[in-house]
């Protein structure tokens, strides 16, 4: 067994316990293999092993390792967890099946009009600022609502739901009830 796979394991234990403890089932939660910096090489086990959804912070890392494991294992799901410049947006539509960080207009326009063209379209979260933190991107709280609503009436993107990353040093459940408070204001049922 590799150290990734090692890890899997861990994690996926993790989950069962913490999912038991709060009277949920674990396979209604997604685990997400953030796979940014390892080589197909290094992630190939982690797929054999069962894992199938993962991922990436950056559109070029990605381009040079996923296109090949996709091919080889079809049912895989790529998500962009990290910033997407709107340069690149041709390449996130067509290698993507979830983008998560949608987090200001011009993006917005410029995802809706190459989703148009490839006839493609990824699952979208918006990503939300919940720690209101200068130094990370996304949406703020207050502006939310208005952002969504840009996106589905004046864009046309279907959105999925909400992402957010917060603060290192405060307690994640309070900015996922932020979270989740504003999913359920505008209808959105994935958090991530």
């Amino acid at each position: 067994m590799s150290e990734q796979t090692e890890a899997l394991a861990k994690v996926c234990k993790q989950i069962e316990i913490a999912a038991d403890t709060v009277g949920r089932s674990a396979g209604d939660i997604e685990l997400i293999a953030v796979s940014k910096t390892f080589g197909a090489d290094a992630i190939e086990p982690v797929i054999e092993a069962g894992q199938r959804v993962f991922g990436e912070n950056r559109v070029q890392e990605s381009l040079g390792k996923w296109p090949g494991l996709k091919a080889k294992y079809p049912d895989i799901k790529l998500h962009l967890i990290g910033p997407l410049q709107t340069n690149k947006v041709r390449d996130a539509v067509g290698l993507y099946d979830c983008i998560q960080t949608l987090d200001r207009p011009k993006l917005a326009r410029a995802l809706a009009k190459e989703m148009e063209h490839q006839g493609r379209s990824p699952d979208l979260f918006v990503q939300v600022n919940t720690g209101e933190e200068t130094q990370k991107a996304g949406v703020l709280p207050d502006d939310t609502d208005e952002f969504v609503r840009f996106c589905r009436e004046d864009c046309g993107l279907k959105l999925l739901g909400l992402m957010c990353i917060p603060p290192f040093d405060e307690e994640p459940s309070l900015h996922f009830a932020l979270l989740a408070k504003i999913a359920e204001r505008n209808g959105l049922s994935a958090l991530s």
